[in-house]
């Protein structure tokens, strides 16, 4: 554009050119700035640009023949500037080196004109104004000039404006400056004693030139042996801090290996050797410090649970101390898998375990772990080829009997532990009543549960799953409720575990998917919206062998779409039997419906087989999600999930999100869908219904409006 603009300016020139005062002079004074000047030039040290006397002679021109001229004259300077500066000869160098002269010329010419009249009569004014008319010149083209070759720069280099200006340009005013005032200088002189008088000042100025040039030489010597000097102080102190970060690693490599040191001999003054456990010492100081924090907070809770192995004496006798030593060491990683971070698993000695659950909010915790730890152990053993069973007796023992000493809860736990043992083994018990009240409990609550089946107590409450993309719903999931006629609503938490301890789930789950199956296709008619539906399989009804009968004749009396169907499979049912899991998960998959891996980042799961099952998606667990603004690792393992999903041509649903920056990181993540209480919470059929009417019809609103629309409803209660 630039060259352009420069090229019009020399079209006007040339039609506004006085020909009648070209002459031989002219064509010198051509030869003299097109040849000789533009190809002397000094390269300034330091700075990545050259200085050449040319303006001079552009100026000489613009005052003794006009500006017309003149800018002729700076357009030829300027292509042949850009042959000489252009190592690659490129057409756009020369023509852009063309035009940056010709139109910053034609400014100068303008501005001066402007302001003083014709250029070639302001050397007939007084010497007061000559000085400043000269001054305006010199400045004008060197904004001019220097700007538009700037920009041009900058543009290449893709760097700021002032910045290369800066840079390249700021410091050259004074050549211009020079060079207006030697061609005022010169025009006098050409007017008193005429122009070809003017070449004796060419010696003059040539040697004023290589002076010139020989004191930047000396400059430009002068830089690099400064240049030299402070590079080999820098190595040199770079040297002095190699040796020091030297002797600085050596010093912490001898911290480290103390610290380790140290660390080893604590470590085995308060651990097991055997199983790398908490001895009875590490324990003891740990239930110090619990009983004296229920000391100052009456309501901080905390248990002890003594496990003792039953039959372990007969392992030992029939297969070796070795098989026994061996069994210990799994039983120690099955029991620490039992536990929260805050608890502590010992080994007291032979096959005899405690149990610390500090910081309980209920005791009702105490009893579940038991449970849980038992679970785990009835699981066989395979060691050398051997199959092991075995079983543990279990004696619990509460804080708020009010203890003194770590020696007193511990004989209370032990003396449970007797009494599971008396009482046929493979149990456990309470120190205290407890036990007796809970066992009532759960006796009922397993009643009621059997009879809500039978009346149809329970709900399919509805979360929505939406397309972070979009905003739109995607689908939803559906989670069961149960509706107590005299509790009213019951946490799953409470009654899923009893219906999976019991069998009951599978009748609860089959009636879940029917029902859900029912509504969506219903949905999907009424609204004509292709929403996708997730229905979770538990851990029996996966194992189940008619499973795969059962979503088929479901999906019959329904007429759901199986390719609309989505079953989630927690990672920890998976990953129990992964052969047995690939080949059900194959089965489902021909059935037409997509498979989701539950709670993904929490379980167990191997990537070997992650990629051999037929999975569409990767569900990522809540905990993740609700600590991502946190920063830190799970933010990063949300990313690595992500990868992983990507990798394996797998769809990414997050689940807990309940903030905007969750929502926005999970957004720049490229994270396809998502579900929380940011969008809406798990919602009965009416309302749920009313959320997608409010979608209705094409030009669908932002996923506020379900927040609108659930605030508008009166509050239901619920459960996540």
């Amino acid at each position: 554009m630039i060259a352009g603009i420069g090229g019009l300016a020399c079209v006007y020139s040339v039609s506004r050119l006085p020909l009648e005062r070209i002459d031989m002079r002219f064509l010198l004074l051509t030869i003299m700035t097109v040849i000789v000047s533009s190809r002397i030039s000094i390269k300034i040290p330091r700075f990545d640009t050259n200085v050449t006397v040319s303006d001079t002679f552009i100026f000489l021109a613009i005052l003794l023949y006009g500006g017309e001229a003149g800018i002729l004259l700076a357009a030829g300077e300027g292509l042949c500037s850009g042959v000489r500066i252009s190592k690659q000869k490129k057409p756009v160098t020369i023509l852009f080196s063309g035009g940056v002269m010709a139109l910053s010329t034609f400014i100068t010419v303008w501005i001066t004109r402007f302001a003083f009249g014709p250029n070639d009569d302001i050397y007939r004014h007084t010497p007061s104004l000559l000085l400043i008319a000269l001054c305006t010149m010199a400045l004008a083209q060197y904004i001019s000039n220097t700007g538009l070759v700037a920009v041009g720069l900058a543009i290449k280099s893709e760097q700021p404006v002032w910045a290369t200006w800066n840079k390249h340009y700021l410091w050259t005013s004074i050549t211009y400056i020079v060079g207006a005032a030697a061609a005022g200088a010169t025009v006098v002189f050409v007017n008193n004693i005429g122009f070809y008088a003017m070449m004796v000042t060419i010696p003059i100025i040539s040697i004023i030139y290589f002076t010139y040039h020989k004191f930047l030489e000396d400059i430009k010597a002068a830089s690099a042996q400064a240049e030299q000097a402070e590079r080999e102080r820098a190595e040199q102190a770079e040297r002095h801090i190699a040796e020091l970060s030297q002797h600085i690693a050596e010093q912490e490599r001898i911290s480290l290996a103390l610290q380790e040191s140290k660390e080893h001999f604590r470590n085995a003054a308060f651990h097991d050797a055997l199983t790398g456990l908490p001895n009875r010492s590490l324990l003891a100081d740990h239930l110090k410090l619990a009983i004296e924090r229920g000391k100052r907070r009456e309501d901080h809770l905390f248990a002890v649970l003594f496990l003792d192995l039953d039959r372990f004496k007969n392992i030992n006798d029939s297969l070796g101390h070795t098989i026994g030593d061996q069994l210990l060491v799994a039983i120690a990683r099955r029991v620490e898998g039992c536990l929260r971070p805050m608890d502590t698993v010992a080994r007291l000695g032979g096959d005899e375990f405690a149990i610390l659950l500090d910081g309980l909010e209920d005791f009702s915790h105490a009893i579940h772990v038991a449970e849980r730890v038992q679970d785990e152990l009835m699981m066989p053993f395979n060691l050398k080829g051997h199959e092991v069973f075995t079983t543990a007796s279990i004696g619990i023992a509460l804080s708020t009997t009010g203890y003194d000493q770590p020696e007193n809860i511990l004989r209370d736990a032990d003396i449970a532990m007797y009494r599971a043992k008396d009482n046929g083994k493979a149990r456990y018990e309470l120190f205290d009543t407890v036990m007796h009240t809970r066992a009532v409990a759960l006796l009922k609550l397993e009643n009621d549960l059997r009879r809500a089946i039978e009346r149809q107590e329970f709900q399919v409450y509805y979360q929505p799953i939406v397309s972070l993309e979009t905003d739109q719903i995607a689908g939803f999931e559906a989670l069961v409720r149960w509706i107590h006629p005299e509790r009213g609503l019951v946490s799953p938490d409470e009654f899923i575990p009893l219906a999976e301890e019991t069998g009951l789930i599978m009748e609860i789950g089959h009636w879940v998917l029917h029902e859900s199956c029912r509504q969506m296709r219903q949905w999907q008619l009424s609204f004509q919206r292709p929403l996708m539906l997730s229905v979770n399989l538990s851990g029996k009804q996966f194992i189940q062998p008619n499973l795969i009968g059962q979503v088929k004749d479901i999906l019959k009396k329904t007429n759901f779409d199986p390719r609309l169907l989505r079953l989630e499979i927690t990672e920890s049912v998976v990953m129990e039997n992964a052969e047995a899991a690939a080949a059900m998960l194959h089965q489902l998959r021909d059935l037409g419906a997509h498979l989701s891996i539950d709670d993904f980042g929490t379980g167990y799961s191997s990537l070997s087989y992650l990629h051999r099952f037929p999975v569409s998606t990767l569900k990522i667990d809540r905990s993740f999600i609700g600590r991502m603004g946190e920063g830190g690792e799970n933010s990063e393992i949300v990313r690595t999930i992500m990868t992983l999903a990507s990798n394996l041509g797998m769809e990414v649903v997050a689940e807990g999100i309940e903030t905007e920056e969750q929502l926005s990181q999970l957004r720049a993540l490229k994270c396809e869908y998502g579900q929380g209480y940011l969008f809406s919470r798990p919602v009965d059929a009416n309302t749920a219904g009313l959320m997608i009417m409010a979608k209705q019809p094409q030009d669908i609103t932002p996923i506020t409006t379900d927040r609108a629309i659930l605030n508008a409803i009166p509050d239901t209660p619920y459960i996540n």
